[in-house]
């Protein structure tokens, strides 16, 4: 097997081969530079909203209603990051107000049995957006918040809807005499 010495012009093919693969790799690595990353946006992958407030943070927030003239209750999970206890209040339309008390560095989720939080009126049809105004003891937070009003047509939240919180216009179905004794012979 004889090994022959490259000439000048093999080495410059090889050079320019080299120079353009480098060249080709860093273009298409090298367009996630420039993109932005959708990782490093943070936004509510759910049905509510996320609201920081001081050392409260607001997490999935909803309100589960059959109207804006019916009650609501408040879906979602609040964290308290402070070193004291706080207690949420949370404003909605017509003067209906709830609280919610959150220990230190803990958690209160809404959603159990044990913490529910009912608005008298939940001042949205469902599907809309309300304005809820949310105020702590001991400090100056007040902040007015936009939260999404749902119903139960999403079976996850049929277990959530208050008392008294029915559909207006809506019965249940009845059967008819001659439906039951369609099939029956008679």
């Amino acid at each position: 097997m004889r090994f022959t010495a490259m000439n000048r012009a093999q080495r410059g093919k090889l050079a320019l081969a080299a120079a353009a693969l480098g060249l080709g790799l860093l273009t298409v690595t090298g367009c996630g530079y420039i993109t932005p990353q959708q990782t490093t946006h943070q936004y509510a992958a759910s049905d509510g909203i996320r609201a920081d407030l001081g050392p409260l943070e607001l997490r999935n927030m909803l309100i589960v209603s059959a109207g804006e003239d019916k009650p609501g209750r408040l879906l979602g999970a609040v964290y308290n990051s402070s070193s004291k206890d706080v207690k949420l209040t949370v404003n909605g339309a017509e003067g209906s107000q709830t609280q919610v008390t959150v220990k230190a560095n803990a958690y209160t989720l809404l959603n159990d049995s044990t913490d529910e939080a009912i608005l008298s009126t939940s001042g949205g049809k469902p599907g809309s957006l309300v304005d809820v105004k949310i105020s702590e003891d001991g400090t100056n937070l007040d902040q007015t918040i936009k939260v999404p009003v749902l119903d139960a047509t999403l079976a996850e939240y049929k277990e959530y809807m208050p008392a008294g919180s029915e559909p207006t216009g809506t019965t249940s179905p009845t059967p008819s005499p001659s439906a039951s004794t369609a099939g029956t012979g008679h």
